[in-house]
């Protein structure tokens, strides 16, 4: 089988050659582009994030992401939120004591972490749900992480009976947060698969194998 061709989204966020060459040593075929040929016809599409809230949705506002986002999501294409990249698919944020919306796709709000420590920087384990396919074969593994906001509360109402709900995989640091979502075809986590070792290859070997 001809490798999967995944985009990543390109519109100014950190360093994103540590995603292209962990998808590339995947087996993936990679490109950085915001183009929405590009980001529009990938099997898949991966969203990074890093820094703050606002300045990412600022980011995506500027290459017309929210959009293209949106017409993956509604066509079955597959997304992938990493770190703030998942934490915008939620309704809102309040980091820095300043309200900010998000895309909306999940109910919950960022915020500070209740913890002594923040940031929350380094190896932590996960709680899976039965069924996931990200966390395959590697739930009892450990993920890096590193943020001080995260999603502490889920509440998704499930409005048709035949629709599937979203599987959310938590973690904690000073309590509970949402570590990752799978929701058909947009998944995302808060932690970073690129600087996870063997356990984040394999999630994202998990992800593009579910690509249709």
């Amino acid at each position: 089988m001809s490798a999967r061709r995944i985009t990543v989204l390109d519109y100014g966020s950190g360093n994103v050659r540590s995603v292209v060459r962990a998808l590339e040593h995947v087996g993936a075929e990679v490109t950085l582009s915001a183009k929405p040929a590009d980001v529009l016809e990938a099997d898949g599409l991966l969203v990074p994030g890093v820094g703050a809230f606002e300045t990412v949705m600022k980011g995506l506002k500027e290459v017309d992401a929210l959009r293209m986002i949106g017409r993956r999501v509604a066509g079955g294409r597959a997304v992938l939120g990493i770190c703030v990249g998942l934490q915008v698919l939620f309704e809102d944020s309040v980091e820095h004591d300043t309200r900010v919306p998000g895309m909306g796709e999940w109910p919950g709000t960022v915020e500070r972490l209740k913890a002594d420590v923040v940031p929350h920087m380094g190896w932590n384990t996960v709680s899976a749900p039965e069924g996931s396919v990200l966390f395959d074969g590697i739930a009892d593994e450990r993920f890096y992480f590193v943020h001080s906001y995260g999603v502490q509360d889920w509440k998704f109402d499930v409005t048709q009976p035949a629709m599937k709900p979203p599987l959310v995989t938590w973690s904690a640091h000073g309590g509970p947060f949402i570590a990752a979502v799978e929701n058909g075809p947009l998944s995302a986590t808060q932690f970073h698969p690129e600087k996870s070792g063997d356990a984040g290859a394999q999630l994202l070997r998990n992800w593009i194998g579910g690509l249709r």
